[in-house]
């Protein structure tokens, strides 16, 4: 089994630790730093995925909040566009689930919530409404991505902020703390 882990900036890059094997399949896994943002990330991880041709995609990272504490790491399988949720009334898609394929294939199936991801291309500093648990730069983009591809995608964030306190000191403040967060999440657990 192929596991490709996709992180945005270096800071956001902790190595994981899944069991050596699944089932009777060894696991290897890959990463992949997209750079921040949809576009960066929806190309390369497609090219990645083109070339490795990974059975799941875990993306890994840090994220905002109005709902949430700082340092809750959340499982997200529901993603929101937000910079095109704008103009839904005009038929355009702005929102997509992964639970079903992630169901289907089996993995990630032990993982604890159902996270709803929100992603556009600005960091949020403002306390402004925003649709989900978390907001971010990159999951929608990957998500849709992954689908169009048919790899399950999952998207695993550690809260480094409160959208409206200060985001852009306390994400570069919180980012060592979230690597080991999300390290601990994953350690030892099977997809």
């Amino acid at each position: 089994m192929k596991i490709l882990v996709t992180y945005a900036v270096q800071g956001e890059f902790t190595e994981l630790r899944f069991p050596g094997k699944r089932g009777d399949e060894e696991v290897q896994v890959g990463y992949l730093r997209t750079g921040i943002g949809k576009v960066k990330s929806a190309y390369y991880l497609a090219e990645a995925i083109r070339s490795t041709q990974p059975d799941l995609v875990v993306n890994i990272g840090t994220a905002g909040t109005l709902t949430h504490r700082v340092g809750e790491v959340l499982v997200c399988r529901r993603f929101v566009d937000r910079d095109m949720e704008r103009v839904k009334n005009l038929g355009v898609e702005c929102e997509l689930s992964m639970a079903e394929m992630l169901a289907q294939h089996g993995y990630c199936t032990e993982w604890p919530g159902d996270a709803v991801c929100n992603t556009g291309d600005s960091f949020l500093t403002a306390a402004e409404e925003v649709r989900g648990d978390v907001v971010d730069m990159e999951a929608y983009a990957q998500a849709f991505v992954c689908r169009a591809r048919k790899v399950p995608f999952v998207s695993v964030k550690c809260v480094t902020d409160v959208l409206g306190q200060n985001s852009v000191a306390h994400w570069e403040a919180k980012l060592a703390e979230a690597r080991t967060r999300l390290g601990r999440f994953f350690a030892g657990r099977e997809v």
